[in-house]
C-alpha cells in the first residue's frame, strides 16, 4: 500500500460527496448522477471548441481537456466530471500508430497478430512504462481538480481486452473475431499482449488518480462478446492486474471503503459476466441498459451499482423518459447504493436540455 498525497481531493474536498459516498457503499440522501460521454458531441459548446482539432490532439492539450471536462458539470449540474480522453490515448503516447477516424473510431496502422508484433510493442517499454509518459494527462487532471473543488473527477481507461481487440482487429469490430481467434489459436501470444496492456492501463489509471481523480473506471466495451469461461480464464486476470496499482493506494484518514480509491467496472452486453467483472477487484459495477438493476443487484449482493438509463429513450417524449428514469431509480434501491448513469454513452444527437432535466429529476426524487 502507498498513501495518496495529503492534498489529494479524497482526503478532504470530495470525501463526503454523494458520488464518493455511493461508490463506497453508502446511500447518500441524494442519488448521484453523471453520464458516460457527457463531455462530447451532444454539447454545442464542445463542437465549437473542437473545430479544427482532431480527437487525439484534443485529448493531449491540457487546457482543452480541462474546459471540455468542465462543460457538462456547468451545464447539467452532474455530480461528477469524467475525464475527457479516449481509451487509445495511452497507446498513442507510448508510440503506437493509432488515430481516431471520424465516423469509424480507432484505427491502427499495423494490427498486432503475431509474437513478433507483441515483441515490437514490448520494445516500446523496455524498462516498464516511463514515469513521465502521461504528463499531458496529469497536467490536465491537476487543472481540473482545482476547478472542480468538491465535485469529484472520475479517471478512466480501456480494459486490456477491449484495447487488445482494437489492436488485433486493426480497428472497430462487431464480433472481435480476429481477437478471439488469437486468444484460442495462439494463447501464449494472447497472454503476452494482454499482460503488456495491463501494465500500460494500470499506469494510465494510476497517473490519473495520483494527479487528483477521486475514482477510476475501467471500460471493457467489447467484453460482452465473450463467454463466461473465456472471460474468467483469458481476460479477468489482466483486468485485475490493470486495476491493482489503484487498488493498492491508500487514502490517508479515510474511514469509508477501507481507505481505498473507489473503482468501477463497466462493459456493454455483460449481463452474463457481472459477477466475474466484480471479482476482478472493484467496488462498483456498471450495468448496461439490457439488465434491470434489481436483476443485477440479485446477482451482486452488497455491491453498489451504476446505471442504467437506456440511451435510446433520451429522444423519446419526456413522459416516457421520465417514467423510465423513475423506474431505474426504483430498481436501484435493490442495491446498497446507486449512481444513476446511462446504460451506454450519450448519443451525439441528444438534446442537452434532456440531460439537464434528468439530473434535476433525479435530484428532486432524492429530496434535493
Amino acid at each position: 500500500m502507498s498513501l495518496l498525497p495529503a492534498d489529494h481531493p479524497l482526503t478532504g474536498a470530495t470525501a463526503s460527496s454523494p458520488l464518493v459516498r455511493a461508490y463506497s457503499g453508502e446511500r447518500p440522501p441524494v442519488t448521484p448522477v453523471w453520464f458516460m460521454r457527457q463531455a462530447g458531441r451532444s454539447l454545442p459548446e464542445y463542437r465549437a471548441l473542437r473545430t479544427g482539432t482532431r480527437m487525439l490532439q484534443a485529448c493531449l492539450e491540457p487546457d482543452l481537456v480541462t474546459e471540455i471536462s468542465l462543460q457538462p458539470v456547468r451545464r447539467h449540474g452532474v455530480d461528477a466530471a469524467i475525464f475527457f480522453s479516449d481509451i487509445v490515448v495511452p497507446l498513442r503516447l507510448i508510440g503506437v500508430d493509432v488515430d481516431i477516424v471520424p465516423g469509424k473510431g480507432p484505427v491502427l496502422a499495423n494490427p498486432v497478430r503475431t509474437a513478433a508484433d507483441v515483441a515490437a510493442l514490448r520494445a516500446l517499454t523496455p524498462d516498464g512504462v516511463p514515469g513521465g509518459l502521461f504528463e499531458p494527462v496529469t497536467t490536465a487532471v491537476g487543472q481540473l481538480v482545482r476547478e472542480l473543488g468538491g465535485t469529484p473527477l472520475i479517471g478512466f481507461a480501456g480494459a486490456p481486452f477491449t484495447l487488445a481487440a482494437y489492436l488485433v482487429e486493426g480497428g472497430p469490430s462487431k464480433d472481435q473475431l480476429a481477437a478471439r481467434t488469437l486468444m484460442h489459436g495462439a494463447p501464449e501470444v494472447w497472454a503476452d499482449l494482454m499482460s503488456w496492456l495491463a501494465e500500460l492501463t494500470g499506469a494510465f489509471l494510476l497517473a490519473q488518480v495520483r494527479a487528483g481523480a477521486s475514482a477510476a473506471q475501467l471500460f471493457d466495451s467489447w467484453a460482452g462478446g465473450l463467454s463466461l469461461a473465456d472471460y474468467r480464464a483469458r481476460v479477468a486476470p489482466q483486468s485485475a492486474a490493470a486495476l491493482a496499482p489503484v487498488r493498492e493506494l491508500q487514502v490517508a484518514g479515510a474511514a469509508s471503503n477501507d481507505g481505498r480509491v473507489p473503482t468501477v467496472h463497466f462493459g456493454v452486453g455483460t449481463g452474463h459476466l457481472l459477477g466475474a467483472m466484480h471479482e476482478v477487484g472493484v467496488d462498483v459495477v456498471g450495468v448496461d441498459y439490457r439488465t434491470p438493476l434489481d436483476t443485477a443487484a440479485a446477482a451482486l449482493p452488497g455491491v453498489p451499482l451504476q446505471g442504467n438509463v437506456d440511451p435510446a429513450l433520451l429522444a423519446a417524449p419526456w413522459p416516457v423518459l421520465e417514467a423510465h428514469v423513475q423506474d431505474v431509480l426504483a430498481r436501484g434501491t435493490s442495491a446498497p447504493a446507486h449512481v444513476l448513469n446511462l446504460g451506454h454513452g450519450v448519443p451525439p444527437e441528444t438534446d442537452p436540455t434532456v440531460l439537464t432535466r434528468i439530473v434535476e429529476t433525479v435530484h428532486a426524487a432524492s429530496g434535493r
